[in-house]
């Protein structure tokens, strides 16, 4: 069992892009997507399909073969991830200010790709209603946050859990002055 290639792909396409000057729009157009579906992807809010992964690539003008070649793709032959809590990466999303993400693990078990995520949101943060191609299970760890679901609204507390089909519109709202912190596990449906 390893983390998964899926978040290495996703992280460098965006980087590749931004080294480039090149928009969402710009090179959505190119790839033959939407520049919502580019910004999901890129977002680690749906897992397209190879060959929209692999237009993706040819778009930004990478030859395949140096786009792949310094992926960790070599399997460990444990069936345990062990991290420390120095390893786990930050990464932003799209009109999140506030909303601090830390990757603890990615990685594929049998048709679908798990997420877990620690996400911390500054007082009273709040951001528009996004939709993810994936299921999501929310637990708070601490503070109290509003969380809407499609035209649902549900007041979560320390302990307190939500799980939701994540492609209905939701967000949450840290309804306190400090900070609010959740887990969160994506699990994704892998493309057939």
């Amino acid at each position: 069992m390893q983390e998964d290639i899926i978040v290495q792909i996703t992280n460098k396409l965006k980087d590749i892009r931004k080294e480039k000057n090149i928009t969402l729009q710009e090179l959505a157009e190119a790839a033959g997507v939407t520049k919502g579906m580019l910004s999901q992807v890129e977002n680690n809010r749906a897992i397209p399909s190879l060959n929209v992964f692999l237009n993706i690539i040819k778009s930004l003008q990478i030859n395949i073969n140096d786009f792949f070649n310094d992926f960790n793709t070599v399997p460990q032959s444990t069936k345990v991830i062990y991290k420390k809590a120095i390893q786990y990466l930050s990464f932003q999303k799209e009109n999140a200010i506030g909303f601090h993400y830390q990757r603890i693990l990615s990685t594929t078990l049998n048709e679908y790709h798990v997420d877990f995520v620690l996400l911390t949101i500054a007082p009273n943060a709040e951001r528009p209603m996004v939709q993810t191609d994936a299921f999501e299970f929310k637990y708070m760890l601490k503070g109290k946050v509003e969380y809407a679901v499609g035209s649902e609204t549900y007041l979560l507390e320390a302990g307190d859990s939500i799980f939701f089909d994540a492609t209905e519109p939701h967000s949450p709202k840290n309804m306190e002055q400090s900070e609010a912190q959740l887990l969160v596990m994506y699990i994704f449906n892998l493309p057939k």
